[in-house]
């Protein structure tokens, strides 16, 4: 079939539609006359692909365009009627006389009567390509790496796919060429667990790194073949996100067998295997030295076992025994090979973390509390154990171990006053400044605090909920104030954590709860309905009477249930969840809208969160207050907006104080803010002059 190319474009559907239409494509997009063969319409991403403006691509016969012979073949046969479509990767030549590299796809399309055109979509690919010579390049640096190291390297994807190794990895495990070869995999991995003596702890010990995505561990393996190896486990990252792992292998047979009866007579605890007392003191001897000739820094970790004594006081110290083998294998299995775990008795263990300044003391505490917070199975037996952390530096905090232990020591002990299952820095104090008068002003706070809420002196302030799109005020939560005769205006910080530990916050959050129903109750009466948002500490709700206190407050203050939104901390819902849930369900099921507060800051589980019948997600200040410069926060608030579209939940921004901050949340896709930008909290009548301005 013969096509005249030179005819004139034709389109029965109006030229200006279908370029309003291409022009909202992301990549670049012709629209061919099937007759003519012609560019008819052409949008700005097509006109910057080709260096050329969209007008100027209009009126040019494709065959002008092509800059490859399978180009030329494909429009030939177009022009015979033998194709229609095509999808491909090839080159286009723009204007300027580069070429670049696209992926094409051309679909025939029939508009109404007999004309038809074709839709030509070219998808840039110049900065792939660009990047997939870079990254050759790359792999062979690396192999040259990996083949130039004494260690056995394996390298995988978080899914345990193998992606490199080297020679000296397949020699050490003895792994057979043809194995290797074939690349598969499972067969690999299987030969490797079948080459360890202990099989079973080999893979419970891989299960744990899997399962403990950001752990950076060293173990040592035991073959049947004698060799002693030991595997250090790295994390990789990509752009901050974790893409695999990388194992490293050293055969250490003859430094472990050299060592073996020292470490066994005289430096090791009898009962965990861990080094005791004395090789720490040695231990931080070489620290020390080392920090004295290099100036590298070294932390100490205090820890001590939570309620530990009930476990020895109903269970027996045999069993009290097994689990302190538990903990101390944790706690060895979560830190580096450079660092010393120790025993020092009783349930108290020491972490030496070798080159670590303030955050690598962080990041190898956080990583034994979440080596710790994996239940314990002991004698058919599930449950958790928690520990009080208290660092130490050097040479900030002490010279020698006695002083670091001692300071640490003094740190653990505050965690403990605080409500314990944390760490805390140890803070110089000023001088009287000891524990027992830190205790008496604890005391004297707890008694100020039952004297105000009988006497009347704590307050509520309200602020303001806002709709980002509308701006208009759509909520409220209530914040609680206290100013004491004597003691002057106390922050929420310095009480609630108090209460928190006597008990008395019940007490506190009942009140708290009971005056803010009222006055949602009071707005809604005076045509001013909106949602109250009360926070609830994890003590209130884990009481028997919560629900039904809740139902008889609303009930009593005559509020619709749809007004109250109850705020909760993610530790709520991890902390017996069986329960929780069935509360959560119970005020579900009231009308009461659920909300989890500071989001971020806590650990939830994603199965388990969208199992849960909350409504909103509120943003911890914590992630706002860097936005919009600040690429992680930024990342992070993206990635809580990302997830709670995906959970039909709205999300709330706290702490938002600046016009910037409010356009990033609202170009974001945020739902609601609160912060100072539009109001701090307020009185009641000032938050009514507020909302009403």
């Amino acid at each position: 079939m013969n096509r005249d190319l030179s005819a004139t474009p034709r389109l029965t559907e109006p030229i200006a539609t279908w370029s309003r239409l291409i022009e909202a494509m992301l990549d670049a997009v012709w629209l061919v006359d099937a007759a003519a063969l012609r560019v008819v319409a052409a949008n700005h991403a097509a006109g910057e692909l080709m260096a050329m403006t969209p007008a100027e691509l209009v009126g040019k016969a494709v065959l002008e365009l092509a800059a490859t012979p399978e180009d030329l073949c494909f429009w030939g046969e177009v022009a015979q009627g033998l194709v229609d479509q095509i999808e491909s990767e090839t080159l286009v030549m723009s204007a300027d006389g580069t070429t670049k590299a696209v992926t094409r796809r051309v679909s025939r399309v029939q508009g109404s009567g007999d004309g038809a055109f074709y839709v030509v979509v070219l998808h840039d690919r110049s900065a792939q390509v660009k990047v997939e010579r870079e990254l050759e390049g790359v792999a062979a640096d690396l192999r040259a790496t990996l083949e130039s190291t004494r260690d056995g390297i394996l390298v995988t994807d978080l899914a345990g796919r193998i992606r490199n190794f080297n020679q000296r990895f397949a020699a050490l495990w003895q792994i057979p060429p043809e194995l290797l070869g074939q690349r598969e995999d499972d067969a690999v991995l299987e030969w490797m667990r079948r080459s360890v003596v202990d099989p079973s702890a080999y893979m419970r010990r891989l299960a744990a790194i899997d399962e403990a995505t950001m752990l950076q561990a060293s173990d040592v393996l035991r073959l049947h073949s004698g060799t002693a190896i030991e595997r250090v486990t790295m994390l990789q990252c990509m752009r901050g996100r974790p893409i695999g792992r990388v194992y490293s292998f050293h055969d250490i047979t003859e430094k472990l067998e050299a060592n073996r009866r020292i470490e066994t007579l005289s430096y090791t605890d009898a009962l965990t295997g861990l080094p005791n007392r004395r090789l720490l003191a040695d231990r931080v001897e070489v620290a020390l030295a080392q920090a004295r000739r290099d100036g590298t820094p070294f932390a100490l970790l205090f820890l001590n076992l939570d309620h530990f004594n009930h476990v020895n006081e109903t269970l027996g110290r045999v069993f009290g025994d097994r689990v302190l083998r538990d903990v101390a294998e944790r706690i060895r299995g979560c830190v580096r090979q450079v660092d010393t775990v120790a025993r020092l008795g009783g349930d108290e263990f020491v972490v030496l973390a070798n080159n670590a300044d303030d955050h690598g003391a962080e990041s190898a505490a956080w990583r034994v509390m979440d080596a710790l917070k994996q239940p314990f199975t002991q004698g058919g037996m599930s449950f958790t154990v928690t520990a009080s952390v208290g660092i130490s530096l050097y040479p900030n905090d002490g010279t020698g171990l006695d002083e670091l232990v001692r300071r640490a020591d003094a740190a653990m002990r505050d965690v403990k006053l605080a409500g314990r299952a944390g760490f805390r820095f140890h803070r110089p104090r000023p001088e009287g400044d000891d524990e027992h008068s830190r205790l008496r002003s604890r005391m004297k706070l707890d008694h100020a605090m039952r004297l105000a809420l009988v006497q009347g002196r704590f307050r509520l302030h309200y602020q303001p909920q806002v709709d980002l799109r509308s701006g208009a005020v759509v909520g409220a939560e209530a914040l609680i104030r206290w100013r004491d005769p004597e003691l002057g205006e106390i922050a929420p910080g310095e009480f609630i954590p108090v209460a928190e530990e006597s008990g008395f916050i019940v007490s506190i959050g009942a009140w708290v709860l009971q005056c803010a129903i009222t006055q949602a109750a009071a707005w809604a009466a005076a045509g001013r309905a909106m949602t109250v948002s009360v926070n609830v500490s994890a003590v209130q709700f884990q009481q028997p009477g919560f629900v039904d206190g809740v139902a008889a407050a609303l009930r009593e203050a005559r509020l619709p249930p749809q007004w109250l939104e109850l705020e909760l901390t993610e530790s709520i819902l991890i902390q017996d969840a069986q329960d929780a849930m069935l509360r959560l369900q119970a005020l579900a099921q009231l009308g009461v809208k659920l909300a989890i507060d500071d989001f971020g800051t806590g650990y939830s589980s994603l199965a388990y969160l969208k199992r849960v019948p909350v409504g909103r997600l509120k943003i911890d200040r914590s992630f706002v207050s860097g936005l919009p410069t600040e690429e992680s926060d930024a990342a992070i608030v993206q990635a809580i907006i990302h997830m709670g579209r995906a959970l039909r939940l709205q999300i709330v921004a706290e702490g938002v104080e600046t016009e910037a901050q409010r356009q990033f949340l609202q170009d974001a896709g945020c739902d609601l803010f609160q912060g100072w930008l539009y109001a701090p909290p307020l009185d009641v009548a000032a938050f009514e002059a507020r909302v009403s301005a």
